[in-house]
């Protein structure tokens, strides 16, 4: 939990600094951290789902097809 924890935080920080040093505004830095990484979970969320139906294949198709 500590691991993820302090990757949460980097994700913020790095999303913050990014567009902070893009735009110079540390409102709309601040702004994306905090709405970037929410978004991005939920987007993990359903990547996670098409990700586990394609390894679990779909109407007996082939799994040596898939790379990863």
């Amino acid at each position: 939990m500590i691991k993820t924890l302090s990757f949460g935080a980097m994700h913020i920080s790095v999303a913050f600094l990014v567009v902070w040093a893009m735009t110079g505004d540390w409102r709309i830095g601040g702004a994306t951290a905090l709405v970037e990484p929410c978004i991005n979970t939920v987007a993990y969320h359903f990547h996670e789902k098409v990700w586990k139906r394609l390894r679990t294949g779909r109407s007996g198709q082939s799994q040596g097809l898939l790379v990863g």
